[in-house]
């Protein structure tokens, strides 16, 4: 298993981490990470600052890109939970000291950026493999296999 908290969206090249954490698995295992995940679209401005990098909001991908990236890596039962939606309020908090228009920009981003559980799983063996190495069994196995 694989668990992370609130590292992924740190890394600048996600799709690289995702495809490592499916390589380093062993058939069904699983991948488990708490992370800050985007519900939409965020302003460029927030996109690009650095304390918001730091932060963990700017580097976060998008909830479809975040299932695409995992499907692409290999990984199946892909699960998605929110478990806490920032609001104004808190997008008030996390742009404060960032040089960033706060009033206007905590209202675009509001309720889009969310933290939550991902969950994927490594496919223990690939269905059509099962039926080649059965397949094979059956013929060299028999009576005329080894002579």
């Amino acid at each position: 298993m694989i668990i992370s908290n609130c590292v992924v969206n740190l890394s600048g090249d996600k799709p690289r981490v995702l495809r490592e954490a499916f390589r380093v698995l062993k058939p069904g295992g699983r991948f488990a990470v708490s992370d800050v995940v985007v519900r939409g679209e965020l302003p460029p401005d927030v996109r690009r600052n650095m304390e918001l990098w730091v932060g963990c909001v700017a580097g976060a991908l998008e909830e479809r890109e975040y299932r695409t990236l995992l499907a692409d890596a290999g990984f199946t039962s892909i699960d998605l939970e929110v478990t806490r939606s920032y609001g104004v309020e808190d997008a008030g908090a996390f742009l404060a000291n960032t040089g960033l228009d706060t009033a206007a920009l905590a209202h675009e981003i509001d309720g889009k950026v969310v933290s939550a559980f991902i969950r994927a799983t490594k496919p223990a063996i690939e269905a059509p493999r099962l039926r080649t190495l059965a397949t094979a069994a059956a013929s060299c196995c028999g009576p005329d296999c080894c002579s």
